[in-house]
C-alpha cells in the first residue's frame, strides 16, 4: 500500500498495520465472547479515557453534529472496572442476563507509530440482541483510538466513539463500543 493522507496523517507500514489489525479482532473476540474482564485487564490502558459524545442534527456544513463537551458516556478504567464488578455481583438487571453482540470493525486506518502511540479509526458496526427480543439494536459509528506500546502489543489509551444516529434507542449503554 503507498503511503497516502488521511485524517490521522500518513498510514503506517504494513508490518504495523497487520498488528493493530490484530489487535482490534482479539478485542472484538473478547467482547463478543462476553469476556470484558479480560478486555479491561488486557488491553485496556489504566489511564484509558473512554467517551461515547452526544450528537445533534445539524445543517449542511455546519460540521458533524457533536456536542462539545456533552456525552452519552464517560469512562476511566476506574469506572468501567465498576461496571463489570456490579455486572458480575449477578445483581446487575441492566445485564442479567447478558446482552449478546456482535462487533464488525472495517476500514481500518492505522497512523504512524510516534512515541509509542499510535491513533487509530475504523468503522464500528455494532449488533446486539438482548434476552427474547426479536428486534436487535444496532449502532454505527466511528472509533478513534490511540493505542499505546506495551510489552509486544498494545493497550487502549483513548477511545472516542462518534456514534451515526442522534436519539440513542436503548435500554441501556452498558455495552463497551
Amino acid at each position: 500500500m503507498s503511503k497516502a493522507m488521511s485524517a490521522i496523517g500518513t498510514f503506517a507500514e504494513s508490518s504495523l498495520r497487520q498488528k493493530v489489525t490484530d489487535w482490534l479482532m482479539v478485542e472484538a473476540e473478547l467482547l463478543d465472547d462476553q469476556r470484558e474482564r479480560d478486555w479491561l485487564n488486557n488491553l485496556v490502558s489504566k489511564e484509558v479515557e473512554y467517551q461515547v459524545p452526544l450528537r445533534q442534527t445539524v445543517g449542511r456544513g455546519e460540521g458533524k453534529g457533536f456536542v462539545p463537551g456533552a456525552y452519552h458516556l464517560v469512562e476511566s478504567w476506574g469506572s468501567l472496572n465498576s461496571k463489570l464488578a456490579q455486572a458480575e455481583t449477578g445483581y446487575s438487571w441492566a445485564e442479567d442476563p447478558q446482552s449478546r453482540t456482535r462487533h464488525f470493525i472495517t476500514n481500518i486506518r492505522v497512523g504512524q507509530l510516534r512515541d509509542g502511540r499510535v491513533e487509530v479509526r475504523s468503522n464500528l458496526l455494532l449488533y446486539r440482541s438482548r434476552q427474547d427480543e426479536t428486534t436487535p439494536q444496532i449502532f454505527s459509528g466511528e472509533r478513534h483510538d490511540v493505542l499505546q506500546e506495551a510489552g509486544d502489543g498494545f493497550l487502549l489509551a483513548k477511545r472516542v466513539v462518534y456514534l451515526d444516529t442522534t436519539a440513542i434507542a436503548s435500554h441501556n449503554l452498558a455495552i463497551i463500543f
